[in-house]
């Protein structure tokens, strides 16, 4: 097994920067998630991984190996594709083999590997099937197995779930962390939903325009989120944003709007200072609102219900509050319908606060600064 390491890595393609001074120790059995939207250049770093892009500038490590200038099959990688590029005419055994054969692996050390992948991923009963005759799933672990056989240092995943139906990713994504569990190994693994991420990573690393944004566990993510773009991306639904104005009532500091008002929480008072009138932006998630009565340690405010999505054990709710869209999910015990009027409470514990002009989290900079 073995570290990946990038070192001020930058990836360019002519005048444009798909990757900008990426630094990012990824630990030995480690499964960390590349996330971020399309053209983030999360796929390109997976590929420079790899060897199937060169690297501008900088150093990429595999181990204590310097691999800028080394070839992709002598990297000990194996890459998991989106698409599944199975031999259509070789049966699920064939395909297994076929990298060890091209190897010269000895015939008996390859069939022990394509069984042991098989047992697995729970392929044994389907070694003598060809792809036509297995459904998505089946082709997808597969092409987990192909890579299983390889018996690499580091496995490298490129959104290998999204073209699977929504049941069958869910279900895929409960295999390939269980693979992990089991084969104690280091995966990359590269993704645009970030529910994905959020289940399977040991670490998360979201990107942004080539820019690595924060580093962290999910739960670290989901809480301390570093700026708005990474509290806006983890999470679903994504979290409610309101513009709001720094002032004072009476003798307590304030952050209010239209719609409503909301009590400086203590925690922001030095990163937000004494000025009055600094704009900025309040961030709350949707799963932290609440019906009914609040106490003091939160805020009320009052909104319209334009549409209710029914979810089982949940309701989403699409509310306004002022000029504001704002989106809640409350226990489905409340049967909410469109057209009432709601006071949902805010609780201060749980709001973020963001520099309208740089993005960044109040509350996070100090942690920033000293990691």
């Amino acid at each position: 097994m073995a570290t990946v390491t990038f070192d001020h890595v930058w990836k360019r393609f002519g005048d444009v920067v798909a990757v900008n001074d990426l630094s990012l120790d990824i630990q030995d059995e480690e499964f960390l998630v590349l996330v971020g939207p399309s053209g983030c250049g999360k796929t390109t770093s997976l590929r420079m991984i790899a060897g199937l892009e060169e690297i501008t500038d900088g150093t990429l490590k595999i181990g204590e190996r310097v691999v800028n200038d080394v070839p992709p099959k002598d990297r000990d990688v194996a890459m998991v594709f989106q698409s599944y590029a199975l031999y259509p005419h070789m049966t699920v055994y064939d395909n297994l083999a076929f990298g060890l054969k091209l190897r010269k692996v000895p015939k008996a050390e390859i069939d022990r590997r394509v069984r042991e992948a098989a047992k697995t991923i729970e392929l044994s009963d389907l070694l003598t099937r060809k792809p036509r005759q297995l459904s998505g799933g089946q082709r997808q672990r597969v092409a987990l197995g192909r890579a299983i056989v390889r018996e690499p240092a580091v496995f490298l995943m490129d959104e290998p779930l999204s073209n699977l139906d929504a049941k069958l990713r869910v279900q895929t994504r409960a295999e390939i962390a269980r693979l992990h569990q089991r084969l104690k190994t280091t995966i990359v693994y590269v993704t645009h939903d970030q529910v994905e991420a959020m289940t399977m990573g040991t670490r998360i690393a979201v990107m942004n325009f080539g820019l690595l944004q924060q580093v962290g566990t999910p739960q670290r993510l989901y809480e301390h989120p570093i700026n708005k773009f990474v509290a806006g991306f983890i999470g679903s639904p994504s979290m409610n944003f309101v513009q709001v104005t720094t002032g004072r009532e009476g003798d307590r500091a304030v952050l209010h709007d239209e719609a409503f008002t909301v009590p400086l929480p203590d925690r922001f008072r030095e990163a937000v200072g004494p000025t009055t009138g600094r704009s900025l932006t309040l961030g709350f998630r949707p799963e932290h609102l609440a019906i009914g009565p609040v106490g003091e340690n939160a805020a009320t405010v009052r909104t319209n219900v334009d549409v209710v999505e029914f979810l089982g054990n949940e309701e989403l709710l699409h509310l306004r509050a002022g000029h504001h869209d704002l989106v809640a999910v409350v226990d489905a015990r409340h049967r909410v319908r469109p057209g009432d009027v709601l006071d949902l409470g805010i609780p201060f514990d749980k709001v973020h606060l963001f520099d309208d002009e740089t993005g960044d989290s109040l509350a996070e900079v100090k942690a920033v600064s000293a990691a």
